[in-house]
């Protein structure tokens, strides 16, 4: 698994990885409604102003683009969506893109990459993570990777379990 820098000829595969279903309803949307258009526009703005506390990464598997990461540093994020944080943390977003690719193993190899990222900055403390209440399978995925739940919290009208991998509850040895 290769995790690259999404650039801007990746907007147009992000757009349509959007309007699935299945990305949908793990982001809190209608999955039978279509996104507005300023969710579509989204990809070509964020990617665009490569700012230095966000990463925005394209997961390849065999040099085909199979999802996305999104890293950020939730203490200098600027619409303040996890509210008041701690400086040194990191917060990550996951999304596989075709329905075909779910359960083949590359969320777990895109998320050990992601982590292995974060973590290789010695100040980053702690990684969170925010799946839906409701998306049982997504909580019990990063459980299995060694996020430990910290407690359920509402992000505008999304229920969400907040989650947390600690440096010191990770070894690198997890990557493999």
């Amino acid at each position: 698994m290769n995790l690259r820098p999404a650039q801007a000829d990746d907007v147009a595969t992000l757009a349509a990885w959007d309007e699935k279903p299945h990305v949908k309803w793990c982001t809190g949307h209608d999955p039978d409604q279509p996104l507005p258009p300023e969710a579509q526009e989204g990809w070509a703005t964020e990617i665009a102003r490569n700012v230095d506390w966000q990463e925005i990464l394209i997961g390849e598997a065999e040099g085909r683009p199979i999802g996305v990461v999104q890293i950020i540093d939730p203490a200098r994020e600027e619409s303040h969506y996890w509210g008041k944080c701690a400086p040194n943390q990191r917060a990550i977003d996951i999304w596989i893109g075709e329905e075909t690719n779910i359960g083949r193993g590359y969320g777990t190899q895109m998320m050990r990459a992601a982590i292995a990222r974060c973590f290789a900055d010695p100040s980053v403390t702690n990684i969170l993570i925010d799946p839906l209440m409701i998306n049982v399978r997504a909580i019990r995925f990063y459980r299995r990777l060694g996020f430990a739940d910290v407690g359920e919290r509402w992000f505008d009208e999304d229920h969400c379990l907040v989650m947390e991998l600690r440096r010191e509850d990770w070894t690198p040895a997890q990557v493999n």
